[in-house]
């Protein structure tokens, strides 16, 4: 199958740090659903279309993985991985060590999968591919290379699950529709940090419905209905700004 918009929500990470995934692709279309379907499951994403590019991005930010297409018109993946190791920063990668690769190609001769891993990829996904399991391939990489971006969020008696795309409050569970629970993964990841309903906007829904943040405040409506209804309230306006969720004080 060949890449799509996700069409429930997949995942999300750690309430630590977000996910910060280089998608390199020089297919303009493929590039920019990968980019949209990954936001869309909760990461951070940064792109690029050669691999000259590629190495510049991953300079400037600092990718937790790369999802690295071979046959680009420059530099193909295999000598952009080369690169990549020999590139020497204080901090290669925020967890350490060396940033992971994810080849994604249309080369699938048994020769190139090995070329690839011997060259340190950490794994080698060929094209056409379902986008479920790409995801599910990232996932499983970024676990064996130091984070586990299936682990549970909490806040005070509120968890969220986003493997399994379930949340619970005071061990209820919660109903929630589809974007109530992007919503609320946003907040979690987020938990303690006020956002402002633009990158609420920018992040949940990936779009911007021309400006209109009126949308956010509806959802959010929503949300404190079925979250802070019987229990100590979590989800916080900060005026002229946006919304936190946070636990109550001691």
């Amino acid at each position: 199958m060949t890449p799509m918009h996700p069409q429930t929500p997949v995942e999300r990470t750690t309430a630590a740090p977000e996910v910060n995934l280089l998608v390199v692709d020089d297919e303009s279309t493929v590039r920019e659903l990968l980019c949209a379907a990954l936001r869309h499951a909760g990461f951070t994403v940064a792109a690029a279309g050669t691999g000259q590019e590629a190495l510049d991005r991953a300079r400037e930010v600092s990718p937790d993985l790369v999802l690295l297409d071979v046959m680009l018109p420059d530099l193909d993946g295999f000598e952009v991985i080369r690169r990549l190791r020999e590139q020497h920063r204080p901090a290669p990668a925020p967890r350490g060590g060396h940033v992971p690769v994810v080849f994604l190609t249309a080369r699938d001769a048994t020769q190139d999968k090995i070329e690839g891993l011997v060259l340190g990829g950490d794994d080698y996904v060929t094209k056409p591919f379902d986008l479920q399991e790409l995801i599910a391939r990232i996932r499983a990489v970024l676990r064996r290379t130091g984070g586990d971006p299936t682990a549970l969020l909490r806040a005070a008696d509120l968890e969220l699950d986003p493997d399994g795309v379930q949340a619970t409050r005071a061990g209820e569970p919660l109903r929630l529709s589809p974007t109530e629970f992007r919503l609320l993964r946003y907040l979690m990841t987020n938990a303690g940090r006020t956002v402002s309903k633009t990158q609420i906007l920018q992040r949940v829904w990936d779009y911007d419905f021309n400006g209109d943040t009126g949308i956010v405040d509806t959802y959010i409506s929503y949300l404190r209905r079925k979250i802070d209804n019987g229990g100590p309230k979590l989800i916080h306006t900060v005026h002229g700004v946006g919304y936190v969720l946070r636990g109550p004080k001691p």
